[in-house]
């Protein structure tokens, strides 16, 4: 009983979280810093959606796999739904599938090193998920070869000065790409701040160490 009513909150948490970061995701952070233009590069939801990975963490550390997969779940079609009625049907096709597969890698990784010292699950599981994340959702929606999901972006696959400052020139989804992983790792070491904070009230249950 336990379990099913700390998952609802958990769920509940996680639909905040993807719906927020689906909506900050339109707002261009303004500003420089060491003379990139981050308006060029990042948007609010950049901030929020790797607060994803510490509900996914906290729900795996307390309840186990099982359950971690169950808040992803409900993550996945929210966030799916959402973009698909806010984006092109690409974008919803690449945030789903990044969301869904970089949350699942997470919860496995989290799960293999769940007995080690307290920061290392949740820092490494969330370095690796975001990594994988990030390249699924850029790949999938702006990469040439990925068209079969949707029209090409002109803009985005425009060759540009990397971070608009370095002298090699790529795609500007792939300074998009880089800006928004530089960012995930940030907060993913902010996020060991509240995990720490929780591990004395939020203790895992004898299910959780059952392998799944």
């Amino acid at each position: 009983m336990q379990a099913q009513r700390y998952t609802l909150i958990y769920i509940i948490l996680m639909t905040l979280i993807v719906v927020a970061s689906n909506v900050l995701v339109q707002y261009p952070v303004n500003g420089t810093l060491f003379g990139i233009n981050l308006a060029d590069l990042l948007t609010w939801g950049a901030f929020t959606y790797p607060v994803a990975f510490l509900i996914t963490d906290l729900t795996n550390r307390q309840f186990g796999p099982k359950y971690a997969r169950i808040v992803v779940a409900f993550g996945f079609v929210v966030g799916i739904g959402f973009s698909w009625f806010a984006s092109m049907p690409r974008i919803a096709i690449a945030s789903g599938s990044a969301f869904l597969i970089g949350q699942l890698l997470d919860i496995s990784v989290f799960n293999k090193l769940r007995r080690q010292a307290w920061w290392r699950a949740p820092l490494i599981a969330s370095v690796f998920g975001s990594i994988l994340d990030t390249a699924i959702f850029f790949s999938l929606a702006f990469a040439p070869a990925f068209s079969i999901f949707g029209p090409n972006d002109d803009f985005a696959i425009g060759t540009a000065p990397i971070f608009g400052v370095l002298a090699t020139e790529a795609p500007r989804w792939v300074s998009w790409a880089l800006g928004d992983l530089s960012v995930k790792l940030v907060v993913a070491l902010v996020m060991l701040l509240p995990y720490g904070a929780l591990m004395s009230v939020l203790k895992p249950m004898p299910a959780a160490n059952n392998p799944a």
